[in-house]
């Protein structure tokens, strides 16, 4: 199985008021990410937007990734569905575009048990022959991955990563001593990832990252080598973008971030609503206090 570490931003996706994918402002930001020193792209995680794609803006977003990252880093895919039968196709579909790897990704409607939460996980990985990680995020997740469901899921031969977005630091820890070497937790941008890292993460998958790509790798490699004081003396400088992206949209604070660097990639994908004048504010504030 592939060995992914350390910091994979999940990238924003561009999109026009026509619903057109910014193919050529997704490969720039990609390009320079990976220039940036980032171990691996994310397209279609949370700041990715997701749940306001439809399936063809989804693969093409997936597909200009990987053409962007030539190999040079891997590319793991969210995939994420309310259907099983839909959610397999679209993993099916990014491992034939060349992903290196599946983000699994579970919407609900209707409560799920745990039963069917665990068969909607197995029959991703059982569709691929790429690496899966697992995702939850019990702030927005109808239903979440309890601790059972995680260590048997841990089980799968190519289930042996999970992103964890729960702000619960303890439940990290909870899965790592009851999964132990067959599942590598990586922290959300909702963790303190130094705090992650010293307790046995891998890395961190996160929105923030796309636009303090450099200080984010930076933290990853000093935490790397145990120097734990330097490393949380760049995390709490760091923290004060997490706490203004905390009071707005996540994908409307990277877009504009974005923006502010440079990069055209548009307004949220409506219903959502791009940042006020008085939000964008705060968001380049934050970014001129790291720069």
């Amino acid at each position: 199985m592939a060995d992914f570490h350390g910091v994979f931003p999940y990238l924003v996706s561009p999109v026009d008021p026509a619903g057109h994918v910014r193919t050529e402002v997704l490969g720039r930001l990609c390009d320079d990410l990976i220039k940036a020193g980032v171990h691996g792209l994310t397209p279609l995680g949370s700041t990715g937007e997701f749940a306001y794609l439809n399936n063809a803006q989804r693969m093409q977003v997936v597909a200009t990734t990987i053409e962007a990252a030539q190999g040079r880093v891997p590319v793991v895919a969210g995939v994420a569905s309310t259907s099983t039968a839909d959610a397999v196709a679209q993993a099916k579909a990014c491992q034939k575009r060349g992903a290196a790897g599946i983000l699994a990704i579970l919407e609900a409607y209707f409560p799920l048990s745990d039963a069917q939460v665990e068969s909607y996980f197995c029959a991703i990985a059982d569709a691929v022959d790429i690496p899966v990680v697992i995702y939850t995020n019990p702030n927005f997740q109808r239903s979440d991955l309890t601790l059972d469901v995680i260590a048997r899921l841990a089980e799968h031969p190519r289930i042996g990563y999970i992103k964890d977005a729960s702000t619960n630091t303890g439940r990290l820890l909870s899965i790592m001593n009851r999964c132990g070497d067959s599942l590598k937790v990586f922290s959300a941008s909702a963790h303190i990832p130094a705090a992650v890292m010293l307790i046995g993460g891998h890395g961190w998958m996160a929105g923030p990252a796309c636009i303090i790509p450099r200080q984010s790798v930076e933290l990853y490699n000093l935490c790397r080598r145990a120097r734990w004081d330097e490393a949380m003396v760049l995390q709490h400088k760091l923290w004060r973008i997490n706490e203004a992206f905390a009071r707005f949209n996540l994908a409307a604070c990277i877009k504009a971030g974005l923006a502010s660097q440079g990069y055209d990639v548009g307004d949220p994908v409506p219903p959502q609503a791009p940042l006020t004048a008085e939000q964008r504010k705060v968001v380049e504030a934050a970014l001129r206090d790291l720069a």
